[in-house]
Formats: structure tokens, sequence, C-alpha cells
């Protein structure tokens, strides 16, 4: 009898990449004490903002990926008149960030444990989100991964979808050839402008994005960071 050879089946585009990582004591901690209030369950099914931010109306900006949540941190303090729904599907990093909420007493972060892509697809209103942050996406740098990026066409039409006439998308990377690519997905989506006027297309980041220690220490070594802001068109 021959074996039957089990369909290949196309690679889905995910927002993470999964990592092993061992969750600390205090982070273990603060999502006891801090998950109630600012954990929300995935579901496939519309997010009403209003119930998840307890009446605490303000614009929603998604924060894609948001890793051990140092900068997240610092931008939710600094943009305090805007709410962020944050997605990691990392414990550590979702410790993290609660354990951070908690020390700073920070009300206008909520954060999903699910791949951002299906809670973009799923749980967010069509044309209702102020901004999309995306910093420091998994690069697969190996030409034959390139495929496997986040920030491609499909992934950018859902994005703009999903944002206001005015929202803002901005992504962070310190990866040229990344960089690259991401400049000429959002240069060819024809609902999105950028905001830089230099003739690079990247733009000088943003004041309230803070430097983490792990990009401050690249930038010793002499690596590049690159910062690309495009706006929706009215």
């Amino acid at each position: 009898m021959t074996d039957i050879e089990e369909p290949i089946r196309p690679r889905s585009i995910r927002s993470f990449v999964k990592r092993s990582g061992r969750i600390t004591t205090g982070q273990i901690k603060a999502r006891e004490a801090m998950g109630k209030d600012f954990l929300i369950d995935y579901a496939p099914q519309l997010l009403n903002m209003n119930e998840a931010f307890e009446g605490h109306i303000a614009p929603i900006v998604l924060e894609i990926g948001f890793g051990m949540g140092e900068a997240t941190a610092a931008i939710a303090q600094t943009l305090n008149h805007l709410n962020f729904l944050c997605c990691e599907v990392h414990d550590p990093g979702v410790g993290a960030l609660l354990k951070r909420v908690g020390e700073f007493n920070i009300k206008n972060i909520r954060i999903i444990q699910h791949d951002a892509v299906q809670v973009l697809e799923h749980m967010i209103t069509p044309h209702s989100l102020e901004g999309v942050h995306i910093f420091f996406p998994d690069p697969w740098h190996k030409k034959k991964h390139n495929k496997r990026r986040l920030i491609q066409d499909p992934f950018i039409k859902s994005v703009v979808d999903k944002l206001k006439p005015g929202g803002y998308i901005h992504c962070a990377t310190d990866w040229e050839a990344y960089a690259v690519q991401i400049l000429e997905v959002l240069t060819q989506s024809p609902s999105l402008a950028n905001t830089s006027e230099d003739p690079s297309g990247y733009a000088t980041k943003p004041h309230y994005r803070p430097l983490t220690k792990f990009e401050n220490r690249g930038l010793k070594l002499g690596h590049g960071v690159w910062d690309l802001v495009f706006k929706k068109k009215s």
C-alpha cells in the first residue's frame, strides 16, 4: 500500500515567533494581582472598547508585539490621552508589562495575550483605531524565511481597514533589509501617505518612542534603527 502524502499547506502569517522564556516570581505575582483588571480574553467577536477600558473613552492605539513592555509602558505614560490595546503572546512579556502597570499606576493599557493578526481581524471594529504601533517585529532575516515577515500587503490592508481616516501606522526596525521592505509595502498602499519629508522616506524617531536598553546598545555598536510613520488618507 502506498502512503498518501499530506498536502503542503502555506504557513499563515503570524505576529509572533514562539520563544521559550522563564517567567519570574515578580511577573507571576503581577499577573495574579493585575490580570483581572488589565487582561482581556481573546474571543472572535468585536471588542467593546468602552467596556474594556471601563468607560475611559479615548482614541485607541493597537500595539503589536510589545516584548517585555518597557517601551509600551513609557509610551502609555507619555501619551496618556490615548488608550493602548497591547498584544503579546509570551508569558514573561505579559507579566513584565503588568508589573510595570502596577508599579507606575498606568490606567490606559489593556493586554490581549494572543496573536495580534487574529485580534485585528476579529476583535477590532473597522475604522476605529487612532494608530497601530509595530516596533521591532521579527525580521526573519534568512531570505528563504522573508515570506514569514508580518508586514506584507495583505496584513497592511487589514490594518488600513481598522484605522480611522487620519489614523497612523508607526513601524520601527533595526534590520535594514526589513526597513526597505516595510517602506515599499507602505508606500504601495493607495490608502496611506508617508508623513516623512526626508528623501529617504524614513521618519525621525517620534518623541514618544523611547530608546530601550537593547536599542541603545545596538546604536552604540553602530547598528541603525529605522522609523516609518504613515497616515491613512481622509
